[in-house]
């Protein structure tokens, strides 16, 4: 029988890293709800389906996680996200930089299935990296 880490650790590796999203009722539950996305999304799989595809347009993106704890149907994972910035993302035109950041993805989880979803992870250092790496030195003439 999986545990809730093995859960959590394949619908990471499934469904956020490989996008194989037909496999996303194999790990949510019917009544899943997902506190993280912004507001216009629905807080349902659909919507966690559209942000995780919404944000392959801007990055190829691959998650690592570092740490990774559970007791009583919780599991709470620090991450670290490599990300190849390939689209437009908060008005930044495509760089094709790879940056990475931290951050942490806390699960409820039910009948063997994530049941809710919470996460912080770092846009501020995202967004502070890409307008690094474009800016750098320049030299006037």
């Amino acid at each position: 029988m999986a545990t809730h880490k093995d859960i959590t650790r394949n619908f990471i590796e499934q469904i956020w890293n490989n996008q194989q999203y037909d496999y996303a009722d194999q790990f949510l539950h019917t009544d899943f709800k997902d506190h993280s996305l912004p507001g216009h999304f629905p807080q349902g799989k659909e919507g966690t389906l559209q942000w995780i595809q919404q944000t392959g347009q801007s990055f190829e993106h691959f998650t690592h996680i570092e740490e990774i704890v559970s007791e009583d149907g919780k599991v709470m994972m620090k991450i670290r996200m490599e990300l190849k910035h390939i689209g437009t993302w908060r008005d930044i035109a495509p760089t094709g930089f790879s940056i990475a950041t931290i951050g942490y993805r806390y699960f409820k989880l039910k009948e063997g299935k994530i049941l809710e979803h919470w996460a912080l992870i770092d846009g501020n250092s995202i967004e502070s990296q890409l307008k690094s790496s474009t800016h750098g030195c320049k030299i006037q003439e």
